[in-house]
């Protein structure tokens, strides 16, 4: 076994701007100030769980270039828990399995200290589960929703925010130009934040997010008064886990074994009703992914790079079992256990919420 420290550093569910600039920082101060070997590892925790494993020594070298590169080039997925892993059996079923031991196994393999495990909340429960098995955790928190309890925001969520609002001001000009309604709709399965802070920012007519259930008669009552006012066109925001009062949120397909419920269609729902109840020409723009890709925002980088470093500072203090943060614009760590304690929702009568209101902003609550 070598003397140096050994760390892998992984990325877990869906991508997000930001992850390759955890990844830099990481590496750069782990390798090249405190003399670490960094072990990339390929898929989330995945790449310890294949036959051989799939893993990349992270030299200075290999993350040049990499800070203003969307994406993680360590790659990802969301169907990888340790857990609950999806296995295909031979009559081409598939079962989950608990593949937590043959995780621990693989990291005593490769001589892997601990881990930096850089995700969402499905990944910061996931380093908690392996925490409490004894192996040693530091959690990173990724989510463009910016839904994770314990941290004021989280990178990634920036960056969609401009790309939602930047595409949202386009599909005004055009809105206009043909007296159409634009139903442009965001990710944000369980909260609202995307949708709320591009809708407001964007001057939408419309917000629906998963924290309050919408009733559609108001919003068409709402597309119509603009109409009797002379107000042409209309811009609808629609998250894309809104769910309807009494109803539930849109599905694409059947959620897969050790996956996650795939959401959808909401936008193309919430506008098939406007048009049969309003008579007016109305479109569906899905942002989707696009909020996910690209080059990270000045903001988001910024954030990134000081998660990377506040977590390999973390392990030189022996913080294992935590999660770096931030609060009031100063990184902090917190337990696991805590970080996963909460989701951080949109409060129905909060500050933003009540600004948009304020703005005559329909919520269809």
């Amino acid at each position: 076994m070598s003397s140096k420290r050994r760390i892998g550093i992984l990325t877990g569910g869906g991508d997000c701007p930001g992850l390759n600039a955890v990844i830099r920082a990481a590496v750069k101060y782990g390798v090249t100030q405190l003399g670490w070997e960094i072990i990339g590892i390929h898929d989330s925790f995945n790449g310890l769980l294949t036959t051989p494993f799939e893993t990349t020594a992270m030299t200075r070298d290999a993350v040049r270039g990499i800070l203003t590169r969307g994406g993680t080039i360590l790659g990802t997925t969301n169907r990888g828990d340790p857990f609950a892993f999806p296995m295909k059996q031979a009559d081409g079923t598939t079962t989950v399995v608990d593949r937590s031991q043959e995780l621990r196994e693989a990291l005593s393999t490769l001589a892997i200290e601990g881990l930096i495990c850089i995700g969402g909340d499905g990944t910061m429960r996931i380093a908690h589960q392996l925490s409490q098995l004894g192996i040693k955790v530091v959690g990173v928190p990724k989510t463009i929703d910016n839904d994770i309890g314990s941290t004021e925001v989280t990178f990634g969520f920036n960056t969609a925010v401009q790309v939602a609002t930047d595409a949202i001001d386009r599909l005004h000009s055009t809105a206009e130009s043909h007296d159409r309604v634009m139903v442009a709709e965001v990710m944000g399965r369980d909260c609202g934040w995307i949708a709320l802070h591009a809708g407001i920012a964007s001057g939408a007519d419309v917000i629906l997010i998963p924290e309050l259930p919408y009733n559609i008669e108001h919003v068409c009552e709402k597309i119509l008064r603009r109409q009797a006012a002379g107000r042409f066109f209309s811009i609808v925001v629609v998250a894309e886990g809104a769910v309807p009062v009494g109803g539930e949120a849109s599905h694409l397909g059947v959620n897969t074994p050790g996956g996650m419920p795939r959401f959808g269609g909401a936008g193309h729902h919430v506008a098939a009703i406007i048009e049969e109840q309003t008579h007016l020409e109305t479109r569906v723009t899905v942002l989707g992914h696009l909020l996910r890709g690209g080059t990270p925002s000045t903001f988001d980088r910024l954030l990134a790079t000081r998660f990377g470093c506040a977590a390999a500072r973390l392990i030189q203090q022996e913080g294992w079992g935590r999660m770096v943060a931030i609060q009031a614009d100063t990184i902090i760590d917190v337990p696991l256990d805590e970080a996963i304690r909460h989701t951080k929702n949109v409060h129905p009568n909060g500050e933003i919420v009540q600004t948009g209101r304020a703005l005559g902003i329909e919520f269809g609550a």
